[in-house]
């Protein structure tokens, strides 16, 4: 095992988890529901088989295409959300 992979994939992951609509479902969750423990492993487990999915398919497709390709389709793909992201929010704004 490479700790050193391990810890960055740990440190990425829990600072874009932070303030996202997972955490933010699970907050609302937390609040409503009892026990909490409940709570808690059924937000870890779907954590877990997101991210197996994801490492799965991120294996499987690096096999057919390079990972400089991944990671620009990657990129391009969070400016469009982005940029959508906030043209919706000036329409929003402008209604």
């Amino acid at each position: 095992m490479d700790f050193k992979i391990m810890l960055l994939t740990f440190g990425m992951v829990f600072l874009a988890e932070l303030g996202d609509k997972t955490q933010l479902a699970t907050v609302c969750l937390s609040a409503d529901c009892d026990p909490k423990f409940s709570v808690f492993i059924g937000s870890a487990a779907a954590l877990v088989l997101s991210a197996s999915i994801a490492v799965f398919f991120g294996g499987a497709i690096s096999r057919l295409i390079p990972a400089h390709y991944i990671k620009i389709g990657a990129g391009v793909f969070f400016l469009v959300a982005g940029v959508l992201t906030l043209i919706s929010a000036v329409r929003a704004m402008h209604s």
